[in-house]
């Protein structure tokens, strides 16, 4: 889907690169024929109130808070596990391997076909490279060492899940791009042939190779540039194949619209899931650990310990005033709770939920330890793996 960019201002040449380009053309009729656009802008499935300037001055005082900021970042390096090209280049023997490379990229290898999904490569996730959040650990695998991708999948155009150099290392490979209506206008101003970029409204689905991808419904929002415009989609993703369905959840707040997700295309065999940079200032667009586990419980038909939980959206980036170990102190907690099984693998550490899941409590090591020393965590709910976790 092409659309022809609106004519240049002499603003245009003050705008980085970066903030990408507004849909046009064809690609903006299309978006206006969504049944999801309404007003000029889509809308959310539930209501979601974006952060507003009222919510953010009350929020940065907690943020600047000096004992509060401590706990935001590692206290040591975060044990990155040393995963090799050779590792990557052997098949999932179940057909089914996922590999966190930290936030919300992973790399999922299942049925014989290779998907990235929001793939961060870069040292920062923001328009500037000497200004924004800063990655807390290092990239785990060299994107060029990943392996030849059929599809890198994009839930939506905030730069911490849509990063420029990194989409323009990419659209080098040959690899196809699977995004939400709108973002295609992002990656053909980055480079990326039109005829490798598929964009997809909430329900539709399509087809590269054995692999089916399906869009499905989100609660967030999208931007890049100074002014919003709302005109792209943010989406949650299933992908199935002949043996295997793995869902990714993008960026979310929890709504009872993914127990419609789970009826419909569930239960998965594994979900990757936001549980981090949530925040009682924005309660509609993040979910809490506690309500991770809750939407994987929806997914899974209510039967949690049908498929792995891995949790994403945390670790990399300080994006959020919660201390930095506390989604995965909190998933795990809440899975153990609820009988999921969560698998939390250090950075680039590939794994087959059927062998087995990690869950050694590696960011203990590299946390501030809270006041009054870590909460027991005794023997987790998870399935046939269960594992003791070791303080």
């Amino acid at each position: 889907m092409t659309g022809s960019r609106l004519p240049r201002s002499p603003l245009d040449a003050l705008r980085p690169a970066a903030f990408g380009a507004d849909p046009a053309g064809e690609r903006m009729a299309r978006i206006r024929r969504s049944p999801h656009f309404a007003d000029g802008v889509f809308v959310n499935p539930a209501g979601a109130a974006r952060p507003s300037s009222r919510s953010m001055l009350a929020f940065l005082p907690t943020y600047f808070r000096k004992e509060e900021r401590v706990r935001r970042a590692p206290a040591h390096a975060v044990p990155v596990h040393p995963t090799t090209v050779a590792d990557l280049a052997v098949p999932a023997a179940s057909g089914l391997r996922l590999t966190w490379m930290g936030h919300s990229s992973v790399l999922a290898e299942i049925d014989g076909g290779r998907v990235l999904f929001d793939p961060v490569w870069s040292e920062r996730c923001s328009p500037f490279a000497l200004a924004g959040p800063r990655r807390l650990h290092p990239v785990p695998v060299p994107l060029a060492e990943t392996g030849p991708l059929d599809a890198v999948v994009i839930s939506h155009d905030h730069y911490d899940h849509l990063d420029m150099p990194t989409v323009r290392a990419l659209a080098r490979t040959g690899a196809a791009f699977v995004v939400p209506l709108g973002v295609g206008a992002h990656l053909e101003h980055w480079g990326v042939p039109a005829d490798r970029i598929t964009e997809l409204d909430w329900h539709e689905s399509t087809r590269i190779g054995e692999l089916t991808f399906t869009a499905t419904p989100a609660r967030h929002f999208c931007g890049r540039a100074l002014r919003n415009t709302q005109h792209t989609l943010w989406a949650s993703w299933v992908v199935a194949g002949p043996e295997h369905r793995i869902f990714h959840s993008g960026d979310t707040g929890y709504f009872a619209g993914f127990a419609d997700i789970g009826a419909e295309f569930g239960p998965f065999d594994a979900t990757m899931v936001q549980i981090g940079a949530y925040s009682e200032f924005w309660p509609d667009i993040h979910m809490t650990p506690e309500e991770g586990v809750r939407a994987h419980s929806d997914l899974q038909c209510g039967a949690p310990e049908a498929g792995v939980l891995l949790p994403i959206h945390w670790g990399t980036f300080n994006l959020a005033p919660h201390p930095w170990e506390e989604p995965a102190e909190g998933t795990v907690a809440a899975a153990r709770r609820s009988g999921a099984r969560v698998a939390v693998p250090r950075p680039g550490q590939p794994f087959e939920p059927v062998n087995g899941l990690p869950l050694e409590p590696w960011w203990r090591a590299a946390a501030v330890p809270p006041e009054g020393g870590w909460a027991p965590l005794a023997e987790a709910a998870t399935g046939e793996a269960e594992v003791v976790l070791q303080a």
